[in-house]
């Protein structure tokens, strides 16, 4: 029964980890309109307004025909899809539809197929705020450092489960048990002190008795 609970106690606190992240970065989505709100800035095209490791809140809520020039954008690369690219708004190459073309601060110019022709189906949201330099997190968090986090935290789990104290019934149960004990042979030398007691003071009785007697002969003799 007690590996049994262990067991549940384990996986109902996994579970709850589980879900409450779950809710969280549900949440998260809904809340910035996009599927990944959260990016880590890998390259320096951006320096020095993005460093490299810097994360970036991206906000989808943001309609791509509202971009204006010299705003930092989001966005596939439009030659394949195969990258995420964040850089600046340099240009409105059509407005309807809108067509746009972007630079990095630090690139000497725009580049084709990655900078331009930036569409409404490349676009994946505007940037609203930078957090510096938190995406190290990301570099400490690859084989083997992730793994050995995992672990820690199941340890964590498991010395919460070991280390809950016996329930109070039985540590009760135990005292009165033992005061019980402890009472019994008190009470039997009392017992037999009493009786010991009892014995002196017949013997005492009867000595007293038998002198008293001894006293009277020679009273009744001498009459």
């Amino acid at each position: 029964m007690g590996k049994l609970s262990l067991k549940s106690g384990i996986v109902k606190d996994i579970i709850i980890v589980v879900i409450g992240i779950a809710i969280i970065w549900i949440g998260l989505r809904v809340a910035f309109g996009t599927e990944n709100p959260f990016y880590v800035v890998s390259s320096g095209s951006m320096i020095p307004n993005l460093e490299i490791f810097d994360v970036i809140v991206v906000q989808g809520h943001v309609n791509f025909d509202q971009l204006k020039v010299g705003d930092i954008i989001v966005f596939n690369r439009p030659d394949g899809h195969d990258k995420v690219i964040v850089h600046r708004v340099a240009e409105i190459l059509n407005k309807d539809p809108l067509v746009i073309r972007t630079k990095g601060d630090a690139n000497p110019g725009s580049i084709p197929g990655t900078d331009f022709p930036i569409t409404k189906n490349d676009y994946i949201g505007k940037v609203v705020y930078v957090i510096p330099q938190i995406g190290y997190v990301t570099r400490i968090l690859t084989p083997p450092i992730n793994y050995i986090i995992i672990a820690v935290i199941v340890g964590v789990m498991l010395v919460k489960q070991f280390g809950k104290p016996k329930s109070s019934g039985n540590l009760l149960g135990n005292d009165t048990d033992k005061t019980d004990s402890d009472e019994k042979p008190d009470t039997d030398k009392n017992l037999s002190g009493d009786k010991s007691y009892t014995a002196n003071d017949s013997n005492e009785f009867e000595t007293k008795s038998s002198d008293k007697s001894q006293n009277k002969d020679p009273e009744s003799k001498e009459n």
